[in-house]
């Protein structure tokens, strides 16, 4: 139906109007603005399902559909255009899932830590909503500014001396990746003469020989403005230490943010640099693959290092990133398939692991973790065998102990990618593309950077285990002081949904990944996106 079409504006004009309306409130009046804000955010959740189902269109419809909504009914590429496709939808529904999570889980006392928290998230999920509906460079820009301008106030949330130190660190990294981001965009509105992305993909080819360096440039460097935000190594030094300090329901938010790099980067590499794009088809995938499997290997060590759990979430963000990176710098469309599907359940566990950490920390003494640490190292030579017959032998858990102990237990398989979970259905998926890319049949020649990216998949999700089963045993096993922990259902309840809807993603994997592998070919078939922007005929390198 014609009202439909609408329904892509309201991500973007839902949450600009609920935060502009929750600055009018009283900050006194938290319950009121937290209704208020978890209200819009439900909303906004069932309005990107309804977008993904219409993305998706009828069972056995078209593999490339797409639409696209002129604001202001601007002819393209001169209007402000934003496009829905099935990779779209599936991001705004996934930033919506995080959001509502989020946002219950601070109501218990985060969205009271400081002045605004609730104005703050509309606004980060409007730039979010921007980021993922748009079709042109420009306003990519627009909404990735006002992403971050509301992410530095949520990082800040709280304050607090270290969460400062590292937020003013995160300003300054995400404020140079902007002027980056500027650069870029100048020098290919300079070559190519337009920022509608579908206009770039059909004037690209057509680019004169001697601009083609100049293109070349600023697509390098927009690109590494991207890079940065989605934590390829070595440009990732600053996210453990941010995402650590964050509060948790912001920290849960905030991992959704490194996708908005990837998501970039994987809608221009097969839109502007397909196979059918001449010269420049490529360019950068070395890059990304490579640069993938750098940060693979980075955060895998920095994994093993980790003593602290916020850094070792922080560190599964990376190992998340580098794979995503990886998969789309391969660029086949079985292998971005399975990386789809590793993208929704990598964001959950982790988000899920981020409020689980501050729930296990109160059942922790201050020192419990430099005690650990020590005993780890030079052994607890206290009682070495010798049996006390006269002591419990077993103690029962409390009941919060043992669902924050199942909940970590379920985070870590999902995180080392182990059977049945979603982890290992997504894992599969991206080996068996990159090892058998032609499907059933003879096995192809495997380059060697195909295996090692498989080596440090497996390598990879083996560290995510030994690292989560070393803290496991130090919080839930061989504590040194038992404290029973004060949680609350609002604290636990989204918790164990990102984990449900993890089971659900692997009980669900072949509608899953039915619908990623259409977004994947949709995606390595960018004719529909054009045309749904552009319009039929639209001759190449001529606006309309």
């Amino acid at each position: 139906m014609e009202w439909t079409r609408h329904l892509l504006i309201v991500p973007i004009l839902l949450p600009l109007i609920t935060g502009a309306a929750l600055l009018l409130i009283d900050e006194l009046r938290h319950t009121l603005k937290a209704l208020l804000s978890l209200a819009s955010t439900l909303l906004l959740l069932v309005t990107a399902i309804a977008l993904m189902r219409l993305a998706d269109g009828v069972p056995g419809g078209s593999a490339a559909l797409s639409s696209s909504y002129a604001v202001a009914n601007w002819p393209a590429p001169f209007a402000i255009v934003l496009v829905l496709d099935r990779l779209s939808a599936l991001m705004l529904t996934l930033t919506a899932v995080l959001a509502v999570a989020s946002l219950v889980f601070s109501t218990a006392r985060w969205d009271r830590a400081g002045p605004h928290f609730h104005t703050l998230l509309q606004f980060l999920l409007m730039g979010l909503g921007g980021a993922f509906l748009t079709g042109d460079l420009f306003n990519l820009f627009v909404f990735f500014e006002v992403t971050l301008a509301a992410s530095y106030g949520l990082l800040l949330h709280g304050s607090g001396a270290f969460r400062v130190r590292a937020g003013l660190h995160y300003i300054a990294i995400n404020l140079a990746a902007s002027l980056l981001f500027l650069i870029g965009v100048s020098l290919i509105y300079g070559t190519a003469g337009t920022l509608n992305m579908a206009d770039l993909a059909v004037r690209l080819p057509n680019v004169p020989a001697e601009d083609q360096a100049l293109l070349r440039a600023g697509v390098a460097i927009l690109g590494t403005a991207f890079l940065v935000k989605a934590g390829l190594w070595p440009l990732c030094f600053w996210l453990p230490s941010a995402y650590m300090a964050a509060a948790a329901p912001v920290a849960a938010i905030f991992v959704v943010l490194t996708k908005v790099g990837t998501y970039v980067l994987l809608r221009l590499t097969l839109l502007l640099f397909g196979p059918e794009t001449g010269d420049i088809a490529g360019f950068g995938s070395m890059v990304l693959l490579w640069g993938g499997m750098g940060t693979i290997a980075f955060a895998t060590f920095g994994l093993l290092a980790s003593q602290a759990m916020g850094r070792l979430a922080g560190y599964s963000v990376l190992i998340s990133s580098g794979t995503l990176l990886a998969a789309v710098g391969i660029g086949d469309a079985r292998v971005v398939s399975g990386a789809l599907f590793y993208l929704v359940s990598s964001t959950l566990s982790v988000a899920a692991l981020f409020m689980l950490i501050e729930l296990v920390e109160r059942a922790r003494e201050p020192a419990a973790d430099l005690l650990a640490v020590t005993m780890e190292a030079y052994g607890d030579e206290t009682d070495k065998g010798e049996e006390h017959e006269d002591e419990e032998v077993g103690v029962a858990m409390p009941g919060a102990l043992a669902i924050l102990g199942i909940s970590f237990g379920c985070a870590a398989l999902l995180l080392a990618g182990l059977p049945p979970l979603s982890g290992f259905i997504a894992k599969f998926a991206m080996l068996t593309g990159m090892l058998n890319p032609d499907g059933l049949g003879a096995p192809p020649a495997i380059p060697g950077r195909i295996w090692l990216l498989v080596a440090l998949v497996i390598l990879s999700g083996l560290a995510a285990l030994v690292a989560m089963m070393r803290s496991g045993i130090r919080i839930f096993w061989a504590p040194l002081e038992v404290i029973i922990p004060r949680v609350l259902v609002v604290e636990v309840a989204p918790i164990v949904a990102l984990l449900a809807l993890c089971m659900v993603l692997a009980v669900q994997g072949g509608a899953v990944l039915s619908y990623t592998d259409a977004a994947a070919q949709a995606l390595h078939a960018p004719s529909s996106y054009i045309q749904s922007v552009l319009g039929a005929g639209h001759p190449p390198g001529v606006s309309r």
